[in-house]
């Protein structure tokens, strides 16, 4: 297999490390990942400033971007071949329920769908992130690799894994869940005496429904959830079609009916 690594921790963090290190017998393992942490950058993508990459080891490589142009950089500039697949982490806590739209580790799986290569994003759920405690989500995304490589994924469609901090007891798939967010802005006055303000400082807790990603981890198991590049709600589509928009005016000079 030709294997590319990612994450959004940077290009020395030890999740990084530890799976890279892990995977080296299923092929080859070529990592391009970003310079410096990239946390929380989502899908962003660098569109008005040159990106630079250096290998600074063989197969290792520093973008000074975010994980999406590392990916799209990866398969369109560094690589010769288009690789087998795409794993992205091992993230330094979790991704579940909403804060799937702030990861840039679920984001450059994302990309690499968009790519046409199967992906997986990893994630571990703890406090600690030292390189031995990455062993078991290294060990899950291993036999993910290998699992689909035989049985492949669906079209436009990634996996979402998130490993708890102790030993699993098994994966579990499961859907996406919903967090429950407390007030996250705390505003402050620095020693020059103006305001300041530090976003996500709030305690984060998660509502327990079973077959979700955030219960699966919670009580000590794996969770899978496969994620698509589709967000269309389908579910809402017979709701709006009673606005009936399609017979709303866009004339400039058409008034508005009185309310």
């Amino acid at each position: 297999m030709l294997i590319l690594l990612t994450n959004d921790d940077g290009i020395h963090s030890a999740g990084l490390q530890a799976l890279a290190d892990r995977l080296q017998s299923l092929g080859r393992v070529v990592v391009v990942a970003p310079d410096r942490e990239r946390s929380a950058i989502g899908h962003a993508l660098t569109l008005h400033a040159p990106l630079r990459a250096e290998e600074i080891l063989t197969d290792r490589w520093a973008v000074s971007g975010t994980p999406t142009d590392a990916v799209n950089l990866g398969i369109h500039g560094i690589l010769k071949t288009k690789p087998d697949l795409v794993i992205s982490g091992i993230n330094k806590g979790g991704n579940m329920g909403d804060d799937l739209t702030y990861s840039g580790t679920v984001a450059a799986a994302m990309e690499a769908t968009l790519m046409g290569v199967p992906a997986i994003a990893v994630s571990l759920s703890s406090r600690n992130f030292k390189y031995a405690d990455f062993a078991d989500a290294s060990r899950v995304a291993e036999q993910l690799a290998l699992t689909v490589r035989e049985h492949g994924l669906p079209a436009d469609t990634f996996i979402n894994v998130n490993v708890p901090a102790q030993r699993p007891l098994g994966i579990r798939l499961t859907r996406q869940g919903k967090r429950i967010y407390e007030d996250a802005v705390i505003e402050n006055i620095d020693p020059r005496g103006r305001t300041y303000y530090w976003i996500g400082a709030g305690e984060l807790d998660f509502q327990d429904l079973d077959g979700t990603d955030c219960h699966a981890v919670q009580h000590g198991y794996v969770s899978v959830t496969p994620l698509h590049l589709d967000l269309t709600n389908y579910a809402a589509m017979d709701r709006l079609r009673q606005w009936r928009m399609e017979e709303l005016s866009i004339d400039p000079d058409h008034e508005p009916p009185p309310a």
